[in-house]
């Protein structure tokens, strides 16, 4: 029987090749899965220490702001300040016209003069009749109507020199005088208009600014936080607080800490907070009365958990991460945060645990629900 080796060589070169492709082909799609899961970034979360910052919308008053008004009517005859300009305790601010007080001082002079000279006609008519009494040339009711005379003369001095004082006071009060050093603000009333202490605009605005106050709101809650509950007294707690920051309108920080001074003892029932004000110095006047900007509370929270603010995303206003399980597979879940934050990272108060693992990338894009990934370590947050 002859075989046909070299058919027979070819047919099994032709199976083994067969076998080694469809071999290939399976591996292959074993492997697809492992190999087509995207590679992403994940953290570990581990307990942390963190300092955070609570925010305050503030609004910025100079230690003092004196509105200036005058004590009398009358027509500003001067302006002697700018605004903005800053001026100093009894410098000269503005002058109302003189003509009609100085009249009056003039004439309140002259009643006292005419005063003095009738109280001294009446003592000596007094004196005179007095003698006589003693006499007995004349009638003790003579006697008696000269000293009532008297007595009335001198009443008449001092209602004269009473009204002389006053008629100098208010020619005094047409020279207005800066109560404190300060700051002049808005002046809307120039030479020529009528000035009065019952206008209800004033002449103008003196702030002490070499110190401000930033005043900002607590809630109720927060005063319960502040106090643990009624465990310490509102006046320890401002004592123990740290300094406070602010920034400005622009986003910049201002240069100096400031210290919380006072919180109201009264909670206003529209708004259900207590005013609480904050004092910094000033000495550069950079700050100004009717600044706006926003006070900074820091806060320190031991052994929490922080994730980056990117690896969240929300739904319906409940926020929620991807986890991962132990065959990478992305989970959905939900998680709490503090309000407070620095932009970049949470404070997660419910959902996760230490050692659980947070996808930090591709939320919104590539990572979905129930997707298994390549995990690749990331670094975790760090503490501020």
């Amino acid at each position: 029987m002859n075989i046909n080796t070299k058919g027979l060589t070819s047919i099994m070169l032709g199976a083994a090749v067969s076998a080694v492709v469809l071999s290939s082909c399976g591996n292959k799609q074993n492997a697809a899965p492992q190999t087509m899961a995207p590679e992403i970034a994940v953290i570990t979360v581990e307990p942390t220490n963190i300092d955070m910052s609570r925010k305050y919308p503030a609004t910025i008053k100079g230690k003092t702001d004196i509105s200036i008004r005058p004590q009398v009517t009358g027509f500003i005859t001067k302006v002697h300040v700018d605004e903005g300009q800053r001026v100093s305790k009894g410098q000269v601010l503005f002058t109302l016209d003189q003509v009609q007080f100085q009249a009056a001082v003039d004439q309140a002079e002259a009643a006292v003069n005419s005063s003095r000279t009738a109280l001294s006609t009446a003592q000596i008519t007094e004196q005179n009749k007095k003698r006589l009494y003693d006499k007995n040339i004349i009638s003790e009711y003579e006697w008696q109507l000269a000293s009532n005379q008297l007595m009335q003369a001198r009443a008449a001095l001092a209602q004269a020199e009473a009204a002389l004082t006053t008629a100098r006071k208010n020619l005094a009060y047409t020279t207005v005088t800066s109560p404190s050093d300060g700051v002049v603000g808005t002046i809307p009333n120039r030479e020529g208009s009528l000035a009065s202490p019952s206008s209800a605009q004033p002449l103008t605005t003196v702030s002490d600014n070499s110190e401000v106050y930033a005043y900002f709101s607590l809630t109720e809650k927060d005063l319960l936080d502040l106090t643990e509950g009624g465990n310490a007294s509102i006046t320890q707690r401002i004592a123990s607080m740290p300094e406070v920051n602010l920034v400005l309108a622009d986003g910049t920080n201002y240069p100096l800490t400031g210290k919380v001074a006072t919180v109201s003892g009264v909670i206003d029932n529209a708004t259900g907070s207590a005013s609480v004000r904050a004092l910094f110095k000033n000495p550069s006047g950079m700050l100004r009365s009717g600044n706006t900007g926003s006070v900074y509370i820091p806060v320190r929270s031991e052994n929490v958990i922080t994730i980056p603010q990117k690896s969240t995303f929300e739904v319906q206003d409940l926020r929620y991460v991807f986890t991962l399980n132990d065959s990478n597979i992305t989970r959905t879940t939900p998680v709490k945060v503090l309000p407070e934050n620095d932009g970049k990272i949470f404070v997660v108060t419910e959902g996760l645990k230490p050692g659980d693992r947070v996808v930090t990338e591709g939320i919104g894009t590539i990572v979905r629900d129930g997707m298994p990934i390549r995990p690749k370590q990331s670094a975790a947050p760090a503490a501020n």
